[in-house]
């Protein structure tokens, strides 16, 4: 009788999960019930300080302006990669742009930010090309404001938009969005009726992957951003090397980390039962408009 070798094969993730996840996540939920000391760090009492923190209107503020910025950063994200995407994928040379989609992560992420400010600012590309042409005649001021935060989120994280959107559409049989034309379909009711149910997994994995680290970026809104942009990454790492109040930071992390899990769990199963209502629909009998048929 052979025995089962699965959980052999799977012992040495478990081990480093259980060691470089879940033993860190535990000590954090730790800290951030205890009190904290007079020179900083922690003190072993337990305590609910941390949280009752929370509910300072400074940290509720940070909180929205972190969710505005990391949710329209998403979805401008997704709306440009979603074209580009299916642009590669029906493209002869998926080879070459998936290359050049990959360039950026060979280049280290901090001179990528880093380089934007040889972009946007006040003696940089943009400005000095402005001033050049003559269409202002002061400098402008680029940098430092969510808007510049929340332009670079969208350049860090466009590729892991691209990638899995590439990776759905490509298995799509395009041959769907003929017959929905011939059916008398326009383009865009092809689209938005076959194409995109189609792929929403791709579409979802999209989301999560750009949403999930730009809500919590640091180095992005401490580098680019100004008083307007400080997010809860930065709130964190203040707490922690600035005040030294631990408990303060670990509650604040927990906080992110559920609302962040339960964010996805929702978005998962909500996706999944549109994609189990709709996708019928797509396909009924008289094709995309099957009430006018």
């Amino acid at each position: 009788m052979r025995r089962n070798a699965g959980p052999l094969y799977v012992a040495p993730l478990a081990l480093w999960l259980c060691c470089f996840f879940i033993v860190p996540l535990g000590i954090i939920a730790l800290y951030s019930f205890m009190s904290k000391g007079v020179y900083g760090g922690v003190v072993h009492r337990f305590s609910f300080g941390g949280y009752t923190a929370l509910f300072n209107p400074l940290f509720l503020t940070v909180t929205l302006t972190t969710f505005l910025i990391a949710a329209s950063s998403s979805v401008i994200t997704v709306l440009l990669a979603l074209p580009a995407a299916y642009f590669i994928a029906r493209s002869a040379r998926k080879n070459l742009w998936l290359f050049l989609v990959i360039i950026p992560f060979w280049t280290n992420f901090l001179i990528r930010i880093y380089a934007w400010i040889a972009i946007l600012g006040n003696n940089g590309f943009l400005n000095s090309l402005l001033l050049a042409t003559g269409i202002t005649s002061h400098h402008l001021q680029f940098l430092y404001n969510k808007y510049a935060v929340l332009l670079v989120t969208v350049y860090t994280y466009l590729p892991f938009a691209i990638l899995p959107l590439y990776s759905t559409i490509e298995k799509f049989d395009f041959s769907l969005l003929e017959a929905a034309r011939d059916l008398g379909a326009t383009v865009s009711q092809s689209i938005f009726r076959v194409l995109i149910p189609s792929i929403r997994g791709g579409i979802t994995t999209a989301i999560l992957f750009t949403f999930i680290p730009a809500f919590g970026s640091y180095a992005i809104p401490q580098i680019l951003g100004g008083s307007d942009s400080l997010m809860l990454g930065n709130i964190i790492a203040r707490e922690l090397t600035v005040t030294r109040n631990w408990p303060l930071a670990s509650s604040i992390a927990m906080v992110l980390t559920v609302v962040t899990t339960f964010g996805v769990v929702l978005f998962i199963r909500l996706n999944r039962f549109q994609t189990v209502t709709t996708a019928p629909e797509a396909f009924t009998a008289g094709g995309v408009d099957g009430d006018e048929q």
